[in-house]
């Protein structure tokens, strides 16, 4: 899984900021794909593929027929934080998870132009550059650093969404956007933000981050403390006692 990240990595180090308005289309409101989305998501099924023959797969650009129903399932987001890549800011990553049984089972992110890669087994502990990973011992949420992201195509909940930011500005150390979900994850689990939560995400996003997360030592749930972060479009991932203070929030704002 790691050599697949590296090979789409260094395919997608060669084009960024070399793309032009034609090799990007947008998908809907706000959801931009270049051919560097496509053609590294075909380049990560092909690899996969030889890996585990039998996998189905789960993936955002649907370069393979979506299958949620085998035994085995690679669960793929080519690129996290497009609009990042489209841009020339180097945050953004891949991100794979396999899924076994409904249970994610191990899982790579990748941050080509940060020269980071995060893997996590379950009951098998996680790591960055192969070297163990624990989430933060911050204990007080006015002590914690925390990630999310803005909603930007479905606005339903803008207004809760600004009213939690304007509560956790006064309870926190600060609020981060990063714009790579995956990224956002992967730095909860070792320790650089204490929290993470969004929402209107999809299992591609999540599914890797949160396997992280929860083998790294932290706690991940829906926004009412279930496992249905996965498919159920809402996520809040956190060291064990941050986490206890930021859920409630999530839940009485935006469950």
């Amino acid at each position: 899984m790691m050599d697949a990240c590296r090979n789409a990595g260094d395919f997608q180090l060669e084009h960024l900021r070399t793309l032009t308005t034609d090799s990007i289309s947008d998908k809907g409101l706000n959801q931009l794909v270049s051919f560097v989305d496509v053609e590294s998501e075909k380049m990560l099924v092909q690899y996969l593929k030889k890996l585990r023959p039998d996998a189905g797969f789960i993936t955002e650009e649907n370069t393979a027929p979506n299958d949620s129903e085998s035994h085995s399932v690679w669960i793929i987001d080519p690129l996290d934080g497009t609009t990042n890549f489209l841009h020339g800011l180097q945050v953004f990553s891949i991100s794979i998870a396999l899924m076994e049984n409904k249970i994610v089972t191990a899982g790579v992110i990748y941050a080509p132009a940060l020269k980071e890669i995060f893997c996590a087994e379950k009951n098998g502990g996680a790591f960055l550059n192969n070297s163990p990973i624990k989430v933060s011992l911050t204990s007080e949420l006015r002590e914690s650093l925390i990630a999310t992201g803005f909603p930007y195509y479905e606005f339903q909940q803008t207004r809760a969404y600004l009213d939690l930011l304007g509560e956790l500005m006064k309870t926190t150390h600060g609020l981060r956007r990063l714009g790579s979900a995956a990224i956002d994850l992967a730095y909860t689990a070792c320790g650089r933000f204490d929290g993470f939560y969004e929402t209107g995400l999809n299992a591609w996003d999540v599914a890797a981050g949160a396997l992280l997360v929860a083998e790294a030592g932290g706690v991940v749930s829906d926004f009412h403390q279930k496992e249905n972060h996965l498919f159920g479009k809402q996520i809040v991932a956190a060291n064990p006692t941050v986490y206890r203070q930021l859920q409630p929030l999530t839940q009485s704002y935006l469950g």
